[in-house]
């Protein structure tokens, strides 16, 4: 049990409610005790582009989940049941909440090897594969130029969209404001920090070489200090970011469910936002 000797509420004592910021805290607990790394600041991020439900129980929060929007697509992610409530259906219901807030949207999530049968069931369907990668950064030289610094929000929107199929400029200027962006030709990534240290994402760009770049100046601004990066497991860039100094600290599951018709682009996403965020 996770609250001492106090015997856990059923299933049908648990009330699914709206996500509020009142519940930042809580749920950064919840996070915590399963072992990722957020802070409340990295919650507050994903709830500002976010519906949200949670299951509260005895007044305590014992599951989360989120469902971020993102113009024809919604991302589901935080879905956290407290260890206590687990095997009972908890997180099927809070699943099952979360994406009646996606109305009609393609939906994306990066599943656990615990989450997956429960999404298979829900009619997600495998995607591909995530590499998570972290350690401590090196100086590296990238292989073009990179400026870092203030760049158009509409353009990056604009990148970012055709690489993801996502609208997320509210997001990109959300993480502009206390992050740096890098840009290159044909291409940009953002840096911000998050649990102990940084994480790089999204990474957008026209090519492998672009993208490269993109990390290395990343890696050069952040040397001797922690950063995370995911990326797709197809892109073949896990011994360049090896090379940096990370290296593979986990896996991920791309899931998709009700999948819309997308003219195909130039760009491509090489690192995410998050796994939660896509």
């Amino acid at each position: 049990m996770t609250r001492g000797d106090t015997p856990s509420p059923a299933l049908s004592a648990v009330e699914i409610v709206a996500f509020t910021p009142a519940h930042l805290e809580a749920a950064q607990a919840l996070s915590t005790a399963v072992g990722w790394a957020h802070r409340v600041e990295d919650w507050a991020l994903n709830l500002s582009v976010s519906r949200g439900v949670i299951g509260l129980a005895d007044g305590q929060v014992v599951a989360t989940a989120l469902c971020s929007l993102h113009g024809p697509v919604a991302t589901l992610n935080m879905i956290i049941v407290d260890d206590s409530m687990r095997g009972r259906g908890l997180g099927r219901k809070v699943m099952e909440a979360a994406m009646a807030q996606a109305e009609d949207r393609e939906m994306r999530l990066v599943a656990t090897p615990e989450g997956t049968p429960l999404y298979r069931k829900l009619g997600f369907v495998e995607s591909g594969g995530i590499i998570q990668m972290g350690g401590t950064a090196r100086a590296a030289t990238p292989e073009c130029d990179v400026q870092v610094g203030p760049a158009d929000p509409q353009r990056l929107a604009e990148m970012d969209f055709a690489a993801s199929g996502m609208e997320r400029g509210a997001l990109l200027a959300r993480i502009a404001e206390t992050g740096e962006t890098l840009t290159a030709e044909g291409g940009f990534a953002m840096l911000r920090q998050f649990g102990r240290g940084h994480v790089l994402g999204p990474v957008v760009a026209r090519d492998a070489a672009a993208a490269r770049a993109l990390m290395a100046a990343a890696s050069c601004r952040m040397a001797g200090q922690p950063l995370r990066i995911d990326v797709y497991e197809d892109l073949g860039l896990v011994p360049f970011i090896e090379g940096l100094g990370l290296a593979v600290t986990g896996t991920g599951t791309p899931m998709v469910r009700g999948v819309k018709a997308r003219t195909t682009s130039e760009y491509r996403t090489h690192a995410l936002v998050s796994q939660a965020l896509g």
